[in-house]
């Protein structure tokens, strides 16, 4: 903008704020909050939705057709049919895009009567909870695409509380979240088909580090990702660490079993406690047998910095997802389970911020 546009824009403007301030009253001026919002209402209310109309009109080059109103960050717009296709504004939507995408981002993280509250007080727009759920609910959330080469994934489950008729206990059922290491999140319910899809139609590396703890779902899924000679799988170390100090007994003889499984030596392990004959310690030298492939030497790969020895990462991420989930009294109907996961995992994709 060229200054003599600027000076006209601020000369305007002068005349715009003289005009609101004579319509404002001293209790609105009282402080620099009630100052901010009186502000705030005034511009929503009479000045930008011009100015957004006009923009419409320009952008579109067509005033025909059936009029629509929408709620917009801007105030309430007028735009016809035509110039809403023109647009790319949904049809039967009362919520313009941008006024959509800060719900989505909004309710992402709360509740969606809190959601309401929100928006009302960051846009001064009203638009209800039902409609905030409304707007999750028809959304299509893509999945994401990983922008490099899959080089670690962890694949850990976490748990989502379904609805249930007044009076009747609540259930609780599985879902699988995964984590491209440094990339992108996601939640699977009921759709490991779909997880597996998605991964092994990205670009993998070889080999694939594939973390997990000792649950056979996660590894009857990490088994059908990528190519048997190209995946390395690792069993989480401190879910193998947690499964050693059940064991009990002797502090001297787990501190020596610890430092000998940190260097991967699962034979040597399985000797020290073959004495042992509680149930505990035989399911434990059971359980170092069945997953005897997956425990690596831990130190070196961890010291030279190889690959990732944990699942921290996945479980951060059910844990950033159950943040949502299982805010406090949060049921879920199962045919909307998926979508609200998706929801989620968007947002903690930055999915939702790509307009911003």
């Amino acid at each position: 903008m060229n200054s003599q546009k600027e000076k006209a824009l601020k000369e305007h403007i002068q005349a715009i704020a003289n005009i609101l301030y004579e319509e404002t009253s001293p209790e609105q001026l009282r402080n620099l909050e009630t100052i901010e919002a009186t502000v705030h209402h005034q511009v929503r209310e009479y000045v930008s939705p011009e100015i957004g109309n006009f923009f419409i009109q320009k952008a579109t080059e067509t005033s025909a057709g059936k009029i629509r109103t929408l709620k917009s960050w801007i105030g309430e717009l007028h735009l016809t049919n035509k110039q809403a296709k023109r647009l790319g504004v949904k049809s039967y939507t009362q919520i313009s895009p941008y006024l959509e995408k800060c719900c989505l981002i909004v309710s992402a993280n709360v509740s969606y009567e809190n959601a309401a509250k929100d928006i009302k007080v960051l846009t001064g727009i009203e638009v209800s909870a039902k409609t905030q759920q409304r707007l999750v609910h028809r959304q299509e959330f893509p999945l994401p695409l990983p922008d490099k080469e899959i080089q670690e994934l962890s694949v850990d489950g976490g748990k989502i509380r379904l609805r249930t008729s007044l009076g009747e206990p609540c259930i609780w059922r599985d879902y699988k979240g995964i984590r491209i290491h440094e990339q992108v999140t996601e939640a699977f319910f009921q759709e490991n088909e779909t997880l597996i899809n998605w991964v092994n139609e990205q670009r993998l590396a070889s080999p694939l580090t594939c973390i997990g703890d000792g649950h056979d779902g996660i590894w009857n899924i990490i088994s059908q990702i990528g190519k048997p000679n190209s995946r390395r799988e690792i069993l989480d170390w401190f879910h193998l660490k947690e499964n050693l100090y059940k064991v009990g007994g002797s502090k001297k003889r787990l501190k020596k079993a610890e430092a000998i499984l940190w260097q991967g030596k699962v034979e040597d392990v399985l000797e020290l406690f073959a004495e042992l004959k509680t149930k505990v310690a035989k399911n434990f030298c059971d359980y170092l047998g069945k997953h005897r492939h997956r425990i690596l030497n831990y130190s070196y790969y961890s010291s030279e910095q190889i690959c990732s020895v944990a699942s921290g990462a996945v479980e951060s991420a059910v844990k950033q997802i159950d943040r949502r989930t299982k805010i406090s009294g949060a049921q879920w109907n199962q045919e909307n389970v998926p979508k609200v996961l998706a929801h989620r995992c968007a947002y903690l994709n930055h999915q939702l911020y790509s307009t911003f």
